[in-house]
């Protein structure tokens, strides 16, 4: 099972999603200096070794880990044509038994923002989780002024539930998030709650 779950790919349009892996390091770590200023606001802090190799060694065993219980699926977004990284998404928290869900977390590098590739990430890992792991629920969440974030999750069939106080230390403050969900079997008609 450890080793179908490390060999996990979905393919997509222009992506495949596959988990992190040591060779990945130069490229991530690039790929997350260039694009700092642009994360920053939306991330929990960055530690002090945020961008070493240890860390991202600890992130890749973390990953093979993850994916062997069955607690999450990390993946990496690479764009087919020139194997460039563009970003990342994960589903975590995954909960079985009477839950049967998980929490979606994503970012997406400066270059490569607001041309599509989170939107087919995300489409493309809630099908995957939906039709190959069973579950029922998926969760996002994003601080409210999050204009893309709460777009693009909103183009891919979630919607919102309301807002979490005091959700996520984000620079070093605890923010309020707004809360979505998507559901394999959502009868839910669209709702203009909590646009602002």
């Amino acid at each position: 099972m450890l080793g179908l779950r490390r060999k996990l790919r979905i393919e997509t349009d222009r992506m495949s999603l596959r988990p992190p892996v040591h060779a990945d390091y130069r490229d991530w770590a690039a790929l997350r200096a260039a694009s700092a200023a642009f994360l920053t606001p939306w991330e929990p802090a960055w530690a002090p070794d945020h961008l070493t190799r240890k860390a991202f060694t600890n992130r890749v065993y973390w990953a093979q880990r993850a994916m062997g219980s069955g607690s999450a699926i990390p993946l990496f977004l690479i764009r087919r044509a020139d194997d460039v990284l563009l970003g990342a998404i994960t589903l975590d928290n995954i909960r079985r038994g009477p839950s049967q869900s998980g929490t979606l977390g994503y970012w997406i590098g400066q270059p490569f923002a607001r041309q599509g590739y989170m939107r087919e990430a995300i489409e493309a890992v809630v099908h995957h989780a939906f039709v190959m792991r069973d579950l029922s629920r998926i969760e996002a969440a994003c601080l409210p002024e999050n204009a893309a974030s709460r777009g693009v999750l909103e183009k891919c069939g979630f919607k919102y539930e309301g807002v979490a106080q005091s959700y996520l230390q984000i620079n070093n403050r605890w923010r309020n998030h707004v809360l979505y969900a998507n559901l394999r079997n959502d009868r839910r008609g669209r709702t203009e709650t909590g646009l602002a």
